[in-house]
């Protein structure tokens, strides 16, 4: 899967322009995407906070080291 260019504080400031009353259009023109991109970030991201984001992802990163250990003590 392909890595975005914009990390998830980056994107929830960009969502938090666009709460603030810049226009899409011009979020998107000022860091260069498309509106569809920014629709799909705010649908992702929209109403988290940077601390957030930082949360889900260790507790995916967690998950993800206890199902390795599940399948390698699996095989033992």
């Amino acid at each position: 899967m392909r890595k975005s260019r914009f990390t998830e504080a980056h994107i929830i400031g960009m969502i938090k322009e666009q709460e603030a009353g810049l226009p899409t259009v011009e979020v998107c023109r000022k860091h260069g995407l498309s509106t569809a991109t920014f629709y799909k970030m705010r649908a992702k991201y929209g109403g988290l906070e940077v601390s957030d984001a930082r949360r889900l992802r260790l507790l995916a990163d967690s998950m993800l080291d206890n199902a390795i250990l599940k399948d390698l003590l699996g095989k033992v």
